[in-house]
């Protein structure tokens, strides 16, 4: 029916596409006019409670006010020292001048994206990018062609982008938007000399003033002995150091003691001051995590092992290594006592926090006992989850590890309480909680091999590759993948060797960094030849030659990547592997293309299009339609190309993946030009760049400058 509709509709010589009517293009497809792009709001909830810094935000609203005639944006430089509340600080503004900036609030965290210290830009572009509603298929793979994007996109925008955490002005100054109108809050621990002539607006933030603290503690608390013992008060906040992360944990607990005096709860902390010789800001802490239950004292122990910056319940669970419920319980009653806060991606814990955290878990556990089997128990949880969404996502494929098994009583998610066994929904399902949980998983393989399992190391590995071809993060993938090979040569596992080295090479030439990804698959090539003969190994050989054949088409080595693609084809062929026939065949039928030899790209690109639709592979049977199209039109036979290609259109509009459509009418233009309907091939075009305007795409032009 999509193909009927689309043949009745595609083939009218009396269409004829004129500058603004291209929204109504997009009805004539689709049969409605494309929604604009969601307003982006990246920001938390606002706090309940929040101590103004009026000063501070006049300053910056008169700024604000008084940028005008500047050719890029306001910059505003909120610094000061590790729980001073720049983060909060910098939201409350940002909500707070948000009717200014009319389109939209995006954040990024640089150090949710730091390796080693340094953050890998071009993701953090990605991340912005993904918040003005560009989807992963449609970012380019490289910093410059992402940089394109993101000018593109905020080119003429009234936007607050809100980067938290740089170290440099070098690593903000890429992030600020390509608008005069717009304004970036930067937060940072100290000055950022290097903002490259930007205009910048320093706000250096202070500890709270003694009467700010007490207003500040007096929203938390909420209590009348607060006006009733204002000495006690005061030795309270001054105690905290004026930092609302302290103030925060410090009204908590005087909610938690309602009948006692606050003169008599200063002086027990007054006691362990003297006795133990500790700031009272370690006292607060101390008593509010001696209020905890046993579960949430423990999981405070273990909090800490967690890679990554927000937790939720599941994870919770497999850290304690219990059930959901109690892990919920846990981290509730961890967020009442101020000792985590929740925010919309999970439970997060301030940095001030960890180091009293993991004080308290080594005075419980001195040995380390418990948290390294809390963190044992965590990779091996995230290995199980990763690899069941994985054979879900991709299907039966080629790996090595065995599927892991769990601690007794640790659930698998979906963790549904008393209902046993439930599955993830479906392959979106699956694909949409590899990408929510990518920083734990990430950080899994770092910890897994920092803490010697190796072998889950190198096994958490295999399902981020499913992962990483959905959602190309490039730092965290080749840190991830680096540390596969590491671990897979620490245990001599000679398969685990070769297969780590192939799935590393690829992000390393996508990134052009040829020579590195061909010394891998050099390695990998040697490695290969001390496999056996099963036909599992063989095929892991013929994965090496499939790869060293991408490697030279990415380098424009169409001959090498022939002979790569025939070696790859015959071992596939003598074990029997139809799959790896018909993908080597289409492989060869691209090439063959490229080496500008249409009529054998026929011939190969046919016997593949044959091959998957036997095989019933719905989605290769659109793709080796379309090469088939397309070689067909470059052989001469554009009548008999538009079948296939308008086929492969509707399967793309099926799948909703508007770049393989917008890719697809590229190619029909093409067809309606041989065929002399002028008028078709420019509606088709048209809707082309539409879909590429819509989706945060580069245009030819842009690609080509």
């Amino acid at each position: 029916m999509a193909e009927e509709t689309y043949n009745s509709m595609g083939g009218r010589a009396d269409v004829a596409v004129q500058a603004g009517r291209i929204e109504g293009l997009h009805q004539h497809f689709h049969g409605t006019a494309p929604p604009s792009p969601p307003v982006p709001f990246q920001l938390p909830p606002a706090l309940a409670h929040f101590e103004n810094r009026q000063d501070e935000q006049e300053h910056i609203e008169r700024a604000a006010e008084s940028h005008v005639d500047h050719p890029g944006p306001l910059v505003v430089a909120l610094t000061g020292i590790g729980g001073i509340g720049k983060t909060e600080f910098g939201f409350h503004v940002a909500r707070r001048l948000s009717r200014r900036y009319p389109d939209g609030v995006l954040y990024v965290d640089l150090d949710d994206l730091r390796r080693d210290g340094t953050v890998e830009v071009a993701d953090a572009v990605g991340e912005l990018l993904t918040g003005l509603d560009v989807a992963s298929d449609w970012q380019e793979r490289s910093f410059a062609g992402r940089s394109k994007q993101y000018w593109t996109r905020t080119r003429g925008k009234r936007l607050i982008v809100v980067i938290d955490n740089a170290r440099y002005g070098a690593e903000a100054v890429p992030l600020l938007p390509a608008s005069a109108g717009s304004l970036a809050i930067v937060t940072s621990q100290g000055p950022l000399y290097d903002l490259g002539g930007v205009t910048a607006v320093e706000v250096p933030l202070s500890p709270l003033a003694v009467d700010h603290a007490v207003r500040l503690l007096g929203h938390i608390a909420d209590d009348p002995r607060l006006a009733a013992e204002p000495g006690a008060v005061t030795e309270i906040v001054r105690g905290c150091g004026g930092l609302p992360a302290a103030l925060k944990v410090a009204g908590q607990w005087v909610r938690k003691y309602r009948r006692r005096s606050l003169s008599r709860l200063v002086a027990e902390l007054s006691t362990e001051l003297r006795e133990r010789g500790i700031p009272m800001v370690e006292a607060v802490w101390d008593a509010a995590y001696a209020g905890l239950g046993p579960d949430a004292a423990r999981l405070y122990h273990v909090v800490t092992e967690y890679p990554a910056p927000a937790i939720a319940a599941p994870a919770a669970a497999a850290l304690l290594g219990g059930d959901l419920r109690s892990a919920e319980d846990a981290l509730e009653e961890l967020e009442s006592a101020g000792l985590l806060e929740n925010r919309p991606e999970g439970y997060r814990m301030h940095d001030l926090l960890r180091g009293h955290a993991d004080r308290r878990a080594r005075r419980a556990d001195p040995a380390g006992t418990a948290r390294a089997g809390a963190r044992r128990t965590l990779i091996r949880w995230y290995r199980r989850q990763a690899a069941r969404a994985d054979l879900l996502a991709a299907g039966p494929r080629m790996t090595f590890a065995e599927t892991a098994a769990v601690a007794p009583g640790v659930r698998d998610v979906p963790d549904v309480p008393d209902v046993p066994d439930v599955e993830f929904s479906g392959k979106a399902e699956a694909l949409r909680w590899m990408e929510s949980q990518r920083l734990a998983l990430y950080g899994c393989v770092r910890s897994a091999f920092e803490t010697g399992l190796y072998e889950d190391a190198w096994a958490l590995c295999e399902p981020l590759w499913t992962h990483f071809l959905d959602h190309p993060h490039y730092a965290d993938v080749t840190d991830a993948f680096r540390t596969g090979v590491a671990a897979a040569d620490r245990l001599e596992h000679l398969p685990a060797m070769v297969r780590m080295r192939c799935q590393l090479a690829r992000p390393l030439w996508e990134q052009e960094q040829y020579d590195e990804a061909a010394e891998h698959l050099r390695r990998a090539l040697g490695a290969s030849e001390a496999l056996g003969d099963s036909p599992q190994e063989r095929k892991l050989k013929a994965s090496v030659r499939e790869f060293l054949g991408l490697l030279k088409s990415a380098q424009g080595d169409w001959a090498g990547a022939t002979a790569d693609f025939e070696a790859a084809r015959g071992v596939h062929a003598e074990i029997g592997n139809a799959y790896g026939v018909l993908l080597q065949t289409h492989l060869l039928g691209r090439t063959a293309l490229s080496l500008d030899e249409p009529e054998r790209a026929v011939v190969l690109l046919r016997e593949a299009h044959r091959m998957a639709r036997e095989q019933e592979r719905e989605r290769m049977t659109s793709r080796t339609g379309f090469e088939l199209g397309r070689a067909l039109r470059r052989a001469g036979h554009a009548a008999e190309a538009q079948g296939l290609v308008r086929a492969a259109l509707a399967n793309a509009r099926e799948r909703g993946s508007t770049f393989d459509e917008a890719r697809i009418l590229k190619e029909l233009a093409s067809l309606a030009d041989e065929l002399g309907d002028t008028a078709e091939a420019e509606e088709h075009r048209a809707t082309a760049r539409l879909l590429t305007e819509r989706s945060g795409g580069l245009s030819d032009e842009d690609q080509s400058s």
